[in-house]
């Protein structure tokens, strides 16, 4: 197995370097990387209905898609996250555990126990610390997971913060739980790039295992699958499954009433009621906002208007 300690932070990059990894290379592979604030939605979701939206502009909080299924996860500074990619004969020799298992086993090593949960989340006295998922292609699985160490909790719980109930669609939903970082539960204080350091010595001391690094050829190659896939608005919004979004606000005594029907994260027809717009300005907006982008700017410039509150409405 090799081993690789990614150097870059950028999120849509480390993202294309899984993909590049699982789908070019022969090797069974054990990577680490960090990203700064971001929110990773899973492959099946839509995006929109996982984060809080006004809280991730405001803060600055990329929103990236990777390749794998499974339900939104945060990444930060204080975060670590962990790739397996592993040669198999058939589907049946993949399981959660098998990837999941050494991750347990390290951190057993510093005095803690960890433990699956019924789904597929790794927990420390009953509070998560790490969610995983694994994409397949042909005869390799990508198993992947975060490693919350001494992440910023506030802004975790608060850009997946959401309201239920606005849009309807067969996208995969995240279920939400209690979480903690490893760090709380260390005996000894330890940074996280120690951490990062312990979990690399742990698999390189294992027989037959080396560490590896990216050639300039391997990065050329990632960073354009990250320009042209990971990247782009299509990807992290666009491939949102079908949705309906319904709202009901109260704006300055009056009431708006918004359904929009979304396909590919454009809207294909929207319905403007309530007594906020009168009825032919109410009618003519529907028919602006028609081919747009569901996404911020896009509705602001349909509705000419800044007003963070009306447009934020149609989130």
């Amino acid at each position: 197995m090799i081993c690789i300690h990614l150097k870059n932070t950028n999120p849509f990059y480390c993202l294309a370097a899984e993909e590049y990894l699982l789908k070019n290379f022969d090797d069974d592979i054990f990577m680490l990387w960090q990203s700064k604030d971001t929110v990773v939605l899973g492959k099946h979701q839509n995006a929109l209905a996982e984060i809080n939206y006004p809280f991730v502009r405001a803060n600055n909080v990329t929103v990236a898609r990777r390749i794998s299924g499974g339900g939104t996860v945060f990444h930060d500074a204080g975060n670590v996250n962990f790739a397996f990619i592993k040669n198999v004969k058939s589907p049946a020799e993949i399981s959660f555990k098998q990837f999941t298992q050494p991750v347990v086993e390290a951190l057993a090593l510093l005095g803690i126990e960890a433990t699956s949960s019924g789904r597929n989340d790794l927990l420390i006295e009953g509070l998560k610390i790490s969610g995983n998922a694994e994409h397949v292609f042909k005869n390799r699985v990508l198993h992947h997971g975060t490693l919350l160490f001494n992440s910023d909790l506030e802004n975790l719980g608060q850009s997946i913060k959401v309201v239920t109930g606005k849009y309807e669609s067969k996208a995969v939903q995240s279920n939400r739980s209690k979480v903690a970082n490893i760090s709380s539960f260390l005996k000894e204080v330890m940074s996280i790039q120690e951490f990062i350091g312990f979990l690399l010595d742990v698999q390189l001391k294992k027989e037959g295992n080396t560490f590896y690094e990216l050639t300039s050829a391997d990065e050329t190659v990632v960073q354009e699958l990250a320009d042209q896939k990971f990247v782009t608005w299509d990807w992290r919004y666009g491939y949102s499954p079908r949705y309906v979004f319904t709202n009901k606000v109260e704006i300055e005594g009056k009431e708006l009433l918004i359904r929009l029907e979304v396909k590919k994260g454009i809207i294909n027809s929207a319905e403007l009621g309530g007594t906020f717009f009168e009825a032919e300005e109410a009618a003519g907006l529907s028919e602006k906002l028609a081919g747009v982008r569901h996404f911020y700017e896009d509705i602001a410039s349909a509705l000419s208007t800044q007003d963070e509150q009306l447009i934020y409405a149609f989130f």
